[in-house]
């Protein structure tokens, strides 16, 4: 059985920084390619278990499946803070977003990726540059920031939607 551990709010925020950095470095080594970083959505001080390894596991397949022609450079954490990978692709910015936003809305459990297309300079591109809808609640099916500002759900149900979720893309496998 996997030892879950759980992690401080500083914690949390140094990894922040610590991802931040390492994405500068990786666009100052490869300035003209486009970078993707995923992490996996997991509410609560436990960021790295089994349910959240299952979700990296398919998120690392399906952006394979995407950009495995155009990838140059393929890293992966497995942190305490939480799963991370970050990829180099030679697609430009904007593609590539589309490409995540299509794995993050078909994907079973594609709202638990939490994927991030950096254009050159470290701008992020957003869902809304593309003329896309913001993603939506897990549970209610509002905008999720909307949800995540005013606390609409406790941890506690968006543990039990995520297990759920987790449990029928297992049963499917």
């Amino acid at each position: 059985m996997m030892k879950e551990q759980e992690i401080t709010l500083t914690e949390l925020l140094d990894s922040r920084d610590r991802r931040w950095s390492h994405e500068k470095f990786l666009m100052a080594h490869y300035p003209k390619q486009t970078l993707i970083c995923l992490t996996v959505v997991m509410p609560g001080k436990v960021k790295r278990n089994a349910s959240s390894l299952i979700v990296a596991k398919a998120a690392t397949k399906a952006l394979h499946g995407a950009f495995d022609e155009e990838m140059s450079l393929w890293e992966q954490k497995d942190l305490p803070t939480g799963y991370e990978a970050y990829c180099m692709v030679s697609v430009k910015p904007e593609a590539a977003k589309r490409r995540c936003c299509i794995i993050e809305e078909r994907h079973p459990l594609g709202r638990l990726f939490d994927i991030d297309v950096i254009g050159p300079g470290g701008v992020p591109i957003s869902r809304q540059q593309l003329g896309l809808a913001p993603r939506t609640c897990l549970i209610c099916g509002k905008e999720a920031r909307l949800c995540m500002r005013m606390h609409t759900h406790t941890q506690e149900e968006l543990q039990a939607k995520i297990k759920e979720m987790i449990d029928d893309y297992v049963q499917r496998l």
